[in-house]
């Protein structure tokens, strides 16, 4: 009966996974078909220049010269010229890519070689701005949330009030109108640069939000928790760090981050005030390559691969605390 009951058991899952590869090869087809369906031609291999590509900077006379000495060097070749003034300007340029030979003379602005080096591209430039912004803005939604969730279970009615009025407004109000009147009006105000303020809307938009999750995980834990650390002679204070938040953190893990997650990808609304973020990073790609479907599919690609990997860090955080159960 057993043997019959793992059998099943292996059966359903083989089975399982078989649906599953049909659904994602039938998702695929379909994929492919719309896409052979569009009057569209593809470009992808504009798109690697644009995470890291290979520029030339040149080297060129200050005013009238000559040649004076040409020095090969392997890969690169040492070029002095002496300026009529009497000075000496050394350059080190490629050797494949020298233009001017010993002796000859050269009049100010004349090219001696190029200098060939590799240089970040605009996408890559564009999600180190997407991770800085969601780093910071993270860091302040979560005190700010952390903050406004203890208000929001405090027997005080001022800031229970204060953190209700907060938490309702930001999650009433769209969060592009709150980056508009935070960078237009508090920014001008107050004289803020823009990442400033696209860091502060961001991170209080995301702090309403968490401070309801930490306000949620706080209420699930049992009062006796509370009551059982007071009776040890712990102040309220000392009970909610050492006994009340450690649970509570458990407990929250997956919804925050959910929020973070969210978070990430809400911050390519911060485009709307000139920061280059991944999304405009995008944007200014496309009007330069003409490749619109390619740079829209590689900035999805990007924001995928950054959630998932935060979403792994969490899986993994996830385990390791519940051993600690």
């Amino acid at each position: 009966m057993r043997k019959d009951i793992i059998l099943n058991t292996g059966n359903t899952q083989i089975y399982s996974k078989l649906l599953l590869a049909a659904i994602l090869i039938l998702a695929t087809a379909g994929m492919w078909g719309a896409t052979a369906r569009v009057d569209y031609t593809w470009r992808w291999e504009r798109v690697p220049q644009y995470f890291l590509y290979k520029g030339e900077e040149a080297h060129k006379a200050a005013q009238d010269a000559k040649v004076a000495r040409i020095q090969p060097q392997g890969k690169s070749t040492a070029v002095t010229l002496d300026y009529d003034d009497g000075t000496q300007e050394q350059f080190v340029v490629d050797t494949d890519a020298l233009k001017v030979t010993q002796g000859e003379t050269l009049f100010g602005g004349d090219t001696v070689g190029f200098t060939s080096s590799w240089h970040v591209g605009p996408l890559i430039k564009g999600l180190w701005v997407t991770f800085w912004l969601s780093g910071l803005s993270g860091i302040l939604g979560l005190a700010l949330g952390l903050v406004t969730g203890l208000c929001r279970i405090s027997k005080n009615y001022t800031l229970r009030g204060l953190a209700s009025l907060y938490v309702e407004l930001i999650r009433g109000t769209p969060l592009l109108v709150q980056i508009f009147i935070f960078y237009f009006f508090i920014g001008t105000v107050l004289n803020l640069d823009r990442m400033v303020a696209g860091v502060g809307a961001l991170g209080i938009f995301a702090g309403a939000y968490i401070a309801e999750i930490i306000r949620a995980g706080i209420q699930s834990i049992p009062r006796g928790q509370m009551e059982a650390a007071r009776s040890l002679g712990m102040t309220v204070p000392q009970a909610m760090r050492h006994i009340i938040l450690p649970q509570a953190f458990k407990r929250t893990l997956p919804p925050l981050a959910g929020q973070f997650i969210s978070l990430i990808k809400d911050s390519s609304l911060v485009s709307v005030i000139a920061i280059t973020d991944l999304t405009k990073s995008g944007r200014e790609v496309i009007t330069s390559s003409f490749a619109t479907f390619e740079v829209w599919f590689t900035v999805a690609a990007l924001y995928l691969i950054v959630t998932s990997l935060l979403s792994q860090v969490v899986f993994w955080m996830e385990r390791r605390l519940s051993v600690s159960d």
